[in-house]
């Protein structure tokens, strides 16, 4: 069966950049500024506030695991009130010891083992938005075991590091994602993947991209009318059933046409188009340029 949720993630690409211990005790706070890229930590012991912009405070507790797919500002502190100490992550440098806030000696009040990745795809803005801001998961043991796995082979020099890493990553996403599905989750993937009749329909788009959908035909696969499916589709997903379907495709295209070894007319036909001029109209208004263009400057970028 396809797994619409693992076939992002694998396009995603995610390879982890470094992790870090970080404590504080005392009074102490730090803010953020916007990141853009994922960030993910696990609490090891004790307690801290942590507000994500755009979302309500939350307080993290030991065992907790929390993961930003797109990390914006946010700030971090101990329950004392105190002014921020700013920080930009694009221009610190990256610690290579426990990072201490607050007090320095004696004992923390909260320890946390964080760690910060990119995704390799150049689509990552398109695939992420497909997933929630923010992931806060609490007493799933898996996860904290996961980091720490990371965290080891990260400091480790061992053979095959990279490869490792980037499939421990792997999973953790998918561990992290696959905990909130439901309907409380937000708009996108998981919240259609949650939904029994919908999640039919989104497997079959991924099982068979090429064909020729129509809402219709995706309705009575999930055996919906054409307007209960439509509208709940567009709840659920956050994009209508045809948007998504060409998101999907366009995803897709941009990965076979960074792989250098198909003619325009097979990509076409691989992702639901009749012809390479009819498949170059699309990924054109859609991506904002050819792909033979995006060929090029894929091949170019390194």
């Amino acid at each position: 069966m396809v797994d619409p949720l693992s076939e992002v993630i694998a396009l995603l690409r995610p390879r982890t950049v470094f992790s870090k211990i970080i404590s504080g005790a005392g009074r102490w706070a730090v803010r953020y500024s916007d990141f853009g890229q994922p960030s993910f930590c696990t609490v090891l012991e004790g307690s801290c506030r942590l507000t994500v912009d755009g979302q309500e405070p939350l307080t993290l507790e030991a065992g907790d695991f929390l993961l930003l797919p797109k990390t914006p500002g946010f700030t971090m502190s101990g329950f004392e009130a105190a002014v921020a100490k700013r920080i930009d992550p694009k221009t610190s440098p990256a610690p290579t010891q426990e990072v201490r806030h607050g007090t320095s000696d004696g004992e923390p009040d909260v320890r946390l083992l964080g760690g910060t990745f990119v995704f390799e795809s150049k689509d990552a803005d398109l695939l992420v938005s497909l997933l929630p801001e923010l992931v806060h998961v609490r007493g799933v043991a898996r996860l904290s075991t996961l980091v720490q796995l990371v965290r080891d082979e990260a400091i480790e020099e061992r053979p095959g590091r990279d490869l490792v890493l980037a499939r421990l990553i792997e999973i953790m996403l998918i561990e992290a994602l696959r905990t909130i599905q439901g309907e409380a989750a937000p708009a996108g993937l998981l919240r259609g993947l949650a939904d029994a009749r919908l999640a039919i329909a989104i497997r079959e788009m991924h099982a068979d991209p090429a064909r020729t959908w129509t809402v219709e035909e995706l309705a009575k696969k999930a055996a919906l009318s054409r307007s209960v499916f439509f509208d709940r589709f567009t709840g659920a997903v956050g994009v209508p059933p045809m948007e998504y379907l060409v998101g999907w495709r366009m995803a897709l295209a941009k990965d076979l046409l960074r792989q250098h070894d198909m003619s325009l007319a097979e990509v076409a036909e691989r992702v639901g188009y009749s012809s390479a001029s009819t498949f170059s109209t699309a990924f054109s208004r859609h991506v904002g340029q050819p792909p033979s263009r995006f060929a090029r400057q894929s091949s170019a970028s390194p």
